[in-house]
């Protein structure tokens, strides 16, 4: 399956703070590729380090047209860190990842099937949704590759 990425932040001692649209972040520690690698050495080079950001899509992140990560490879050898945004999207990634409109939520929740403040809450004009409550409603995702 695709885990879209949706933000990446760059920390000490060359980790990375990987946060996945499913509603999941990851810690990733680019030493060992830097030390594996010659061309992840280049960033060793701190202002390159902290440039790093999302690709197009979320399919990956990048720093230049030389270096970059899947997000495969985020995901699978990342380390799940806890925050208590865990488990929840928003959502435009929900739609996307379980391949529904918009319409097809908000008309659950206007039917009673997804409850507002347990499976959903809106923050501002941004709704959130659990991911239990996507999987009791919808299944598990669909693979968006």
């Amino acid at each position: 399956m695709f885990h879209k990425i949706k933000n990446v932040f760059p920390l000490a001692e060359y980790r990375l703070s990987v946060q996945f649209a499913e509603g999941c972040t990851k810690l990733y520690d680019m030493k060992p590729l830097m030390e594996e690698f010659d061309v992840f050495r280049a960033l060793e080079d701190l202002n390159l380090f902290y440039e790093v950001c999302v690709d197009t899509g979320g399919h990956g992140i990048v720093w230049n047209d030389d270096l970059d990560l899947s997000c495969d490879e985020l995901w699978e050898n990342g380390a799940v860190v806890e925050t208590p945004f865990d488990g929840l999207m928003a959502f435009s990634d929900a739609t996307t990842i379980w391949g529904l409109n918009e319409s097809t939520l908000r008309k659950a929740i206007a039917y009673g099937k997804l409850i507002d403040g347990v499976d959903v809450c809106k923050f501002g004009k941004q709704w959130v949704i659990s991911m239990d409550a996507m999987r009791r409603e919808y299944g598990e995702p669909k693979d968006k590759r």
